[in-house]
């Protein structure tokens, strides 16, 4: 108790890590949510592209079933899939800001790596180019 003189101290500390740690926590819940309707989604579009019926087709909204144009269909779930995506790599990347903080207010280092990013094709292509001489 010496590091934080009065229990008040060490009980704010330990909120404040509790608080960061559920921010964590609920970034990582709704990663995990809406990648599996993202899955459901790459489904559907499975569903619809062997299906080689071109007139409309039933779906659910909420607790009604509509039929709508194959294609416009489609193109509303691709829709649906990117902007999943968008919002899947913006949660990705304010949770690794949040893990760091909660590792700073923990006490700890920072993590090693956690910022890497994957090399486009052009950058593999140029290091194998590198590589072969």
């Amino acid at each position: 108790m010496e590091k934080y003189g009065e229990p008040e101290a060490l009980l704010a500390h330990l909120q404040e890590v509790e608080r960061r740690a559920e921010d964590v926590l609920v970034d990582r819940r709704q990663i995990v949510d809406l990648d599996s309707k993202r899955n459901q989604n790459r489904e559907a579009l499975r569903a619809l592209g062997r299906d080689p019926q071109a007139g409309p087709v039933t779906v659910c909204f909420g607790n009604m079933f509509i039929n709508l144009p194959k294609h416009k269909t489609q193109e509303m779930i691709e829709r649906d899939q990117e902007q999943l995506d968008a919002e899947i790599n913006n949660l990705r990347s304010q949770l690794k800001g949040k893990v760091n903080q909660l590792y700073e207010v923990q006490g700890k280092p920072e993590l090693k790596g956690f910022n890497l990013t994957p090399l486009d094709p052009d950058e593999i292509k140029a290091i194998e180019n590198v590589l072969k001489g």
